[in-house]
């Protein structure tokens, strides 16, 4: 998000004045905004979170909330306003622009990658390579103990992030939230594998997919494999973006700049097919993005 921050500042400085809202919409009903300029986002390209700072806010999702933030749009004659954020964020966004004639211009960052419109988001590369380098740690120590672990990452309703992860660290098994993997067939790939000669292995699973503590407790029952479980947690969160992160940052904030120049607003900025455009905001919130099934094809391919 500061890559994202950065890029919007430095492009905008020329033709606005630049307020960060502190805190996302709590900022934005409390009138609590700092000024942004090229030398306040010096040094912040390779920081982890974000510099604003970030809450959740059940206010806003009130009339009342909504209500108070237009008008702090309309206090300080905001033309734009550019979200950074993922699918809760653009909902919100989405609210607020029934309420306001502020041009809104959505950029998505989101380690979870479900915003619609984009290939990618901002933060998904990051996160996914934080996890790899923790697992490939773990693999390790599944190796010597000869264990299997089950290792927890992030995503309580989609499994975009599991499914990358898993297919990179070459996990024997990934659990997504979008598809039933029923216990039975579970256990039965376990002793397969067991038979093939594998002494220790790697499940990657996503929060979403219910108690993994439980199910780790299931498996070692009904398979008499040792199990090991590893929740990950909010590590992935954290840390220096990768190159990656940085770089869609960057375009997308030159491309969301570019929307309120030419008048856009209700957009959100995406990659597609390589390209960086842009949709309709409402069509964005409305519409869910599919998991690859052909990447989890490609996993259980690979895990032979």
């Amino acid at each position: 998000m500061n890559a994202a921050i950065r890029g919007v500042v430095r492009i905008a400085n020329s033709k606005f004045q630049v307020l960060g809202f502190r805190r996302g919409w709590e900022g934005l009903i409390t009138n609590t905004f700092t000024q942004l300029t090229p030398r306040s986002v010096s040094g912040v390209l390779q920081q982890g979170g974000t510099i604003l700072h970030t809450s959740r806010c059940p206010e806003f999702k009130r009339r009342e909330g909504l209500r108070k933030a237009a008008g702090t749009l309309e206090s300080n004659h905001v033309y734009g306003l550019v979200v950074i954020g993922g699918n809760g964020s653009f909902k919100g966004a989405l609210e607020l622009s029934k309420h306001t004639d502020t041009m809104i211009v959505g950029i998505p960052a989101s380690i979870d990658n479900d915003v619609f419109g984009t290939e990618e988001t901002i933060g998904f590369d990051t996160a996914a390579n934080t996890a790899v380098a923790e697992i490939d740690k773990i693999r390790d120590t599944a190796v010597s103990h000869e264990r299997l672990f089950m290792i927890e990452v992030m995503g309580r309703e989609r499994g975009f992030l599991a499914l990358e992860i898993g297919l990179t660290v070459g996990a024997e098994i990934i659990l997504v939230p979008e598809v039933k993997y029923p216990k039975e067939k579970l256990f039965e790939t376990i002793r397969q594998n067991k038979a093939k000669g594998k002494k220790s292995g790697l499940i990657v699973a996503a929060e979403g997919i219910g108690d993994t503590r439980r199910l780790a407790q299931h498996i070692q029952r009904n398979t008499k494999a040792e199990v090991r479980l590893s929740i990950i947690g909010y590590a992935q969160r954290g840390g220096n973006p990768t190159a990656r992160s940085r770089l869609l940052a960057s375009l997308f904030a030159n491309r969301a700049v570019e929307l309120l120049l030419d008048e856009e607003g209700n957009r959100v900025v995406g990659l597609q097919d390589g390209r960086i455009e842009s949709l309709d905001l409402q069509t964005s919130c409305a519409t869910e993005k599919p998991l690859d099934p052909d990447l989890l094809r490609l996993a259980n391919t690979l895990s032979v």
